[in-house]
């Protein structure tokens, strides 16, 4: 199931905020990380949810949906 478009806009538009990949995108982070949040456990809150959907949208080729949106394609 995919989550709603205004949550899928804001993980478009959102950075990682600490950490060796502060700053990018968190579509943009390296799949390895994510996998390795996957495994030791996604933060509370809303980043962990986009991190988790991000892991999702990664595993299943759907990350063009994120730089879609990122490119203005909201449709």
């Amino acid at each position: 199931m995919l989550p709603d478009k205004k949550f899928l806009i804001d993980l478009a538009h959102t950075k990682m905020p600490y950490g060796k990949y502060k700053d990018r995108f968190l579509i943009d982070l390296p799949e390895y990380y994510i996998v390795w949040y996957h495994g030791k456990g996604f933060p509370k809150g809303k980043l962990g949810d986009m991190l988790r959907q991000v892991y999702e949208l990664k595993v299943n080729g759907l990350e063009y949906l994120v730089r879609n949106i990122q490119k203005g394609y909201t449709k």
